[in-house]
């Protein structure tokens, strides 16, 4: 099982706009689990200069912000516009 999410950004998206998504999708991530379990559980850092974003994918709130920031993502930059991999232990 993947232990992160790791997201690298093609340098024509612009940075705050998947901060914007980023935060967005912990908005979302919030109605499922909550504001304590988000605030708690979930472990996610932007890197503007890496033009990177690393999601712990070490539980259920951390996955379940993982889809959702995906699927913004794609809707908002297309499949071109970032890739994503899996970090295993």
């Amino acid at each position: 099982m993947a232990e992160a999410f790791v997201y690298r950004f093609e340098g024509a998206v612009p940075m705050e706009e998947v901060r914007d998504s980023l935060l967005l999708a912990a908005l979302a991530a919030e109605g499922l689990h909550g504001a304590t379990r988000v605030r708690l559980e979930a472990r996610f850092a932007l890197d503007p200069e890496e033009r990177s974003v690393r999601i712990a994918a070490t539980n259920g709130v951390g996955r379940d912000l993982a889809r959702i920031f995906t699927g913004l993502l794609s809707q908002q930059f297309g499949e071109g516009g970032f890739s994503v991999e899996a970090e295993t232990p």
